[in-house]
């Protein structure tokens, strides 16, 4: 792998699912890096009637919103087109219509200004933000916890992954969705669960903590919803705040149990102790603050990324870009966008990568 010490500014764009985002973003690995503009959209009240996302909403709002937001992301960074290095954009995983929306825009934006191209993982626009923010050294073990996906990875470099442990059904952020219209507080769940569960009694309802004590890193929520479901349909006895705050604390006891394992593991691999927190998921205050606590009393150092930069943004996405531009991977047009993208496939040499030498002007 070639490296470069130049500092590179890249224009990101993410639209895999219900957040339009345009960012700009300075700096080089391995970070803390500058941003120089960060413009995000929510779409959650297009979305909030249906009680989760709907894909053609997305990817209709992407095509609606996405120029005029590349535009002020621009015009915030007070930068022109010709003073970016490369164009980053999310290239998978994601819903497809919606991926396809921005990295098309990317395409033409690259195409149009002569300038390189980045496709990123979502995923490892996620694993990287805590080098974007705090400059995190590799290796370090990442939580990545959101509403599509929970997995324990070891992360060495920009696409260096090795899998200790996913969930085997539902996502974290799905079951937290779930639970949330069970109780018809809204959409979507995971600041809805959190606000109920500081008014509840955690002990209050009984519910299960699928996979405690296995000799693996996996996770499954599917049980859990399953009792959820059974609770909130025994009208009476269990208040909503109760429910929610049983729930909340099912979560993170599952979650540490799990950590737990991943922890060993990655001591037995590594002598660094370094542990990431990524995802929207990462924003919950009460999973957040269980996993520093295990941190710390395993030895390790413990980072999360600022709330606005845990859920779905640009900046994360022009970052990987930087990355990946350092080591001089740049993708051509040609690249297809990716429902599905595992972060185990993104070892170097398993993708095709068109190799542009950058030198530092």
């Amino acid at each position: 792998m070639t490296g470069s010490s130049r500092i590179f500014t890249v224009l990101g764009i993410e639209t895999s699912c219900d957040e339009t985002a345009a960012a700009v973003v300075r700096g080089a690995p391995p970070g803390p890096a500058e941003i120089l503009s960060n413009v995000v959209f929510s779409q959650i009240e297009e979305h909030r009637p249906f009680g989760g996302v709907v894909p053609e909403i997305a990817a209709r709002a992407h095509v609606e919103l996405l120029d005029h937001l590349v535009a002020k992301s621009l015009d915030e960074a007070r930068l022109s087109l010709a003073e970016i290095d490369a164009v980053a954009a999310t290239a998978g995983p994601g819903l497809i219509g919606a991926v396809m929306t921005g990295l098309l825009t990317a395409k033409a934006i690259a195409l149009a200004a002569g300038k390189p191209l980045v496709c990123v993982n979502h995923l490892e626009a996620h694993a990287l933000t805590s080098r974007l923010t705090a400059g995190t050294p590799f290796p370090f073990l990442l939580l990545l916890v959101s509403g599509g996906h929970c997995q324990f990875v070891a992360v060495e470099g920009p696409g260096l992954y090795t899998l200790y442990g996913s969930t085997i059904d539902d996502a974290i952020g799905e079951a937290f969705d779930k639970t949330a219209k069970l109780l018809d507080i809204g959409y979507p769940g995971g600041p809805a669960i959190e606000r109920l569960a500081a008014a509840g009694d955690s002990r209050k309802v009984p519910l299960p903590r699928p996979m405690l004590g296995r000799d693996n890193a996996d996770f499954s929520f599917a049980g859990l919803k399953t009792a959820v479901a059974h609770a909130t349909r025994e009208k009476g006895r269990f208040s909503n705040e109760d429910v929610a705050a049983s729930f909340q604390q099912a979560v993170v006891d599952i979650v540490i149990d799990r950590a737990k394992f991943a922890l060993a593991r990655f001591r037995d691999n590594y002598a660094d102790r370094r542990v990431v927190v990524a995802g929207g998921v990462a924003a919950n205050r009460a999973l957040r603050n269980a996993l520093a606590e295990l941190s710390a009393a395993e030895g390790f150092e413990f980072n999360t990324p600022p709330l606005p930069l845990c859920t779905d943004n640009a900046a994360m996405v022009a970052w990987a870009g930087i990355e990946r531009a350092a080591a001089e991977w740049f993708d051509d047009l040609s690249f297809a966008p990716r429902a599905r993208w595992p972060l185990q496939e993104l070892v170097p040499g398993s993708r095709l990568l068109r190799r542009i030498p950058i030198h530092d002007q």
